[in-house]
């Protein structure tokens, strides 16, 4: 039994959009992600940190979600900025359950525990979504309610922190998240979202009492990564 993670699979099973065409780190992705899964144990736990599938609503991911399903592990999904099907926890559960969808939870102003840790996280908020700044405000305070609801469920455990968003950047950094890791002491934190020449820019290791790594798919060859037995 272990924890892993990883970011940004962009599954496309039943619509036409595939990563391929964004060059060779994403040749034969889907092939590779079911290759890299099979090494894992059923009673591993992958937290996927968003831009799981390009539906653009639940019936359209319906084909996504199953490829995931049936991969071993129980996998926790949080949501990412081309989640377009993402809707309230409750209607996911339902469409899970109605369509034997038995391997995916959501993380969502919650909290998952995995030994003696707990699993929390949000989506989060990056400068580029916005770039008129016109929505900036509203989003990010936003991101930070419902990321400070999950550290609180996190029931004074160490925390394990997951964002879709980098919280860290060269050249940028999000206040309100980073405020948020320092209150509540998170011990590491791990973030998608930066694909092909962004990679260079991510930031990874220490600041302050908090580690972070970046998990996106094409960065990790798509390849989870443990975080933990």
């Amino acid at each position: 039994m272990a924890l892993y993670a990883i970011g940004d699979l962009h599954l496309s099973l039943g619509t036409n959009k595939p990563m391929d065409v964004f060059g060779p780190k994403w040749a034969n992705y889907v092939e590779r992600i079911q290759e890299n899964f099979s090494k894992l144990n059923d009673d591993d736990v992958i937290v996927i940190a968003g831009d799981i599938s390009w539906g653009m609503s639940l019936e359209q991911s319906l084909p996504d979600f199953q490829f995931i399903d049936a991969l071993p592990g129980r996998k926790i999904l949080l949501k990412g900025n081309h989640d377009y099907w993402w809707g309230t926890a409750s209607k996911m559960k339902k469409f899970f359950a109605e369509h034997d969808i038995t391997t995916l939870d959501i993380l969502y102003n919650n909290a998952f525990f995995y030994g003696d840790h707990a699993i929390c996280g949000t989506r989060g908020w990056f400068y580029e979504e916005d770039a008129a700044g016109t929505h900036t405000g509203k989003m990010l305070a936003r991101e930070a309610l419902r990321l400070e609801a999950s550290l609180k469920a996190a029931e004074g455990k160490p925390i394990y922190c997951f964002l879709h968003y980098p919280p860290i950047y060269q050249g940028y950094k999000c206040p309100e998240m980073l405020e948020l890791f320092d209150k509540y002491e998170v011990e590491r934190c791990y973030y998608g979202h930066l694909h092909g020449y962004t990679h260079r820019r991510a930031f990874e290791g220490m600041r302050e009492k908090t580690e972070y790594a970046l998990i996106a798919a094409d960065y990790v060859a798509f390849q989870p990564v443990k975080i933990c037995n």
